[in-house]
């Protein structure tokens, strides 16, 4: 802790305390406290370990106001987050052995398709719509790839929970918001148990994460819940499209190489 200095640690949690605001509403905040810790002289692999640290903490204080709000059916939301939770042990387990460059491609594609959905279609609202597909048929699939990819990478899991409990169960805004942090909670808590496992994370940097994430996310699920669409919908186009522009601007980026090559 004090190797990092007292000025550090103040940056960390101010970053965590914004992170945590924007991950109850949107998600997305690893963006924000990932390359914090990089910044602050964590590897790697210590920086995403201990991220999850806040994540964790962060989604289970949104997922707490929520729920005190009646807004969470806890008799088929229970069984979505426990997929997600061994989704997330099962991705984070298999870090190291599936290509990342497929995922730095396949990401932003994906977080651009969803900003332009959520900003253009007329379906995104407060209310509850149809269902297209029956619940255990949902928990059979978003779960699983979400949950996977949670342990894996992270970056825009978040808006992935979104999208698949819109566009698939029907939720409403905020009641998709509200699932969404449950089962961010759970995947991000799956993965953390096993960096924890491997000595990864740096507690004393995390707990102090944690502290200031926990905040964060008070504020922001109660903003979420009294605003609803007028901000949920915003932020999570402003944040999808602000990670796929983040992951492309990283000089690794497959897309970023291609064009390169290209010019």
């Amino acid at each position: 802790m004090t190797e990092l200095g007292f000025d550090m640690i103040a940056v960390l949690a101010a970053v965590s305390f914004l992170a945590g605001f924007v991950d109850a509403i949107a998600g997305g905040g690893g963006l924000l406290t990932v390359p914090a810790l990089l910044l602050a002289g964590l590897d790697p692999a210590q920086a995403i370990a201990t991220n999850k640290v806040q994540g964790v903490v962060g989604a289970a204080s949104a997922t707490y106001t929520f729920g005190r709000k009646g807004l969470i059916d806890w008799r088929s939301a229970w069984r979505f987050a426990l997929v997600s939770f061994a989704s997330g042990v099962a991705g984070a387990l298999c870090v190291r052995f599936l290509p990342r460059p497929v995922l730095e491609a396949l990401i932003p594609a994906l977080l651009i398709v969803i900003a332009f959905y959520f900003a253009l279609s007329p379906k995104i609202k407060d209310a509850d719509a149809q269902a297209r597909m029956s619940a255990l048929a949902f928990g059979l699939t978003v779960p699983v790839a979400v949950g996977f990819y949670d342990g894996i990478f992270g970056p825009g899991a978040g808006s992935f929970y979104m999208l698949g409990f819109v566009t698939l169960l029907g939720y409403g805004v905020v009641r998709a918001t509200a699932h969404t942090k449950l089962l961010n909670f759970a995947s991000n808590l799956g993965s953390l148990l096993l960096y924890a496992a491997t000595g990864a994370v740096v507690w004393p940097v995390g707990l102090v994460m944690a502290g200031a994430a926990l905040l964060g996310a008070q504020v922001g699920s109660r903003l979420a819940i009294r605003l609803g669409s007028r901000i949920i919908r915003p932020l999570l186009v402003v944040v999808s499209g602000m990670m796929a522009l983040r992951l492309l601007l990283d000089p690794a980026n497959p897309w970023r190489q291609a064009l390169k090559a290209l010019f």
